[in-house]
């Protein structure tokens, strides 16, 4: 039971719009096509907004159709109607289809564009976004899990492609289908983990914990916040953590709940040096420039690891996605500009669920 949004585009030229007679006979031409389409369409009210004609009829069924046309000559129709599951659509697909190509010949339109229904109030979050915002709609078909923890909403929804994934306030965190983000995070075959001494700052998910356990290292230290996220992904994410976060500590790991920077603070007060130290934490912000709470945040967390680093140690960590290049090139230059000097490599791998090329970083000091 969800509502459903259609959008169509169409473009026509600014005197269709800004001329009166010609505006008037565009606002028959599409009402006379609708008239075809949706039995009962009725006439709510016309005004005009900045230029722009604005249109409201209603249709069968409780739709609402708005029309606007824009004095540049864009002329957009958007139907929204609310379908029960079990209910047919208004139109069905091939009808949408025809309702596209009449309004466009009927407005003698340059162009025109229809884009699939936009689902909105679903109870599982349909559209994510890539590291630059566009949208993404999703072949989620279920919500697992949901909770709200001190610290963020938390959702495990079902994809009948990429199985379980971890939602974190509405943005994909791991699917099931993600192996390869955790194996280029920890740059699997080409790192030597066994004996090892490790820190994890966040991995909630249990994903990078699980691997690296697989490498027989001597200890590995992970630093999350929230105990909700922990507790889903024990239940639900188990082909990514396996049996991990089922104990808080053994002989070869411990997990320890709270603020990273605490823990990180102690270690460093302690003189505690680590071969590893992963920083799974927030993405690089998309900004404009690095400045901000979130810039702060990565620089306070980078210098505190710097200081936990053995002299031949490395800092592993997600940078963004390859569409932001401006904010991973503000991040190199962050890398630059620490406490101590370092150098990095980089490498990238293509992320199932983000459905994009994702950016890890390989930190070393100098």
């Amino acid at each position: 039971m969800v509502a459903h949004t259609v959008l169509l585009d169409f473009t026509v030229p600014s005197s269709q719009v800004m001329d009166v007679e010609k505006r008037a006979n565009l606002k028959a031409n599409i009402t006379n096509v609708l008239e075809e389409y949706f039995v009962g369409l009725k006439n709510l009210t016309e005004s005009n907004v900045n230029g722009s004609l604005l249109i409201l009829f209603t249709g069968p069924k409780g739709s609402l159709i708005t029309v606007r046309a824009y004095p540049e000559g864009l002329v957009t129709v958007n139907i929204e109607y609310y379908k029960q599951d079990d209910e047919d659509a208004i139109l069905d697909f091939k009808q949408w289809e025809y309702l596209e190509a009449d309004v466009a010949m009927a407005l003698n339109s340059q162009r025109s564009k229809r884009l699939p229904p936009v689902r909105r109030g679903t109870i599982y979050e349909l559209y994510l976004t890539l590291s630059d915002e566009r949208l993404l709609e999703y072949d989620i078909d279920k919500l697992v899990f949901e909770a709200r923890s001190p610290y963020q909403k938390v959702q495990i929804c079902h994809s009948k492609s990429l199985g379980n994934m971890l939602i974190l306030d509405e943005l994909q965190n791991m699917s099931e289908a993600d192996l390869i983000y955790t194996e280029t995070l920890m740059q699997r075959g080409k790192e030597n983990y066994e004996g090892k001494e490790i820190v994890i700052l966040g991995g909630g998910d249990g994903g990078l914990l699980w691997e690296l356990l697989k490498e027989n290292p001597k200890h590995v230290t992970m630093l999350e916040i929230d105990d909700v996220v922990m507790k889903a992904c024990s239940q639900y994410m188990r082909s990514v953590c396996g049996d991990c976060l089922d104990k808080r500590k053994t002989s070869n790991y411990e997990i320890i709940v709270g603020d990273c920077m605490k823990t990180l603070t102690h270690m460093i007060e302690e003189g505690r040096q680590f071969d590893y130290v992963f920083g799974d934490l927030t993405d690089i912000p998309i900004s404009t420039s690095p400045h901000g709470d979130a810039w702060d945040f990565i620089r306070l967390i980078l210098n505190a690891s710097m200081k936990v680093l053995k002299p031949t140690g490395k800092y592993m960590t997600h940078g963004n996605g390859t569409s932001c290049p401006e904010s991973l090139t503000m991040y190199e230059d962050v890398l630059q500009q620490l406490a101590v000097p370092v150098k990095f490599t980089k490498d990238v791998a293509f992320i199932p669920s983000f459905f994009e090329n994702w950016v890890f970083y390989q930190v070393s000091l100098k």
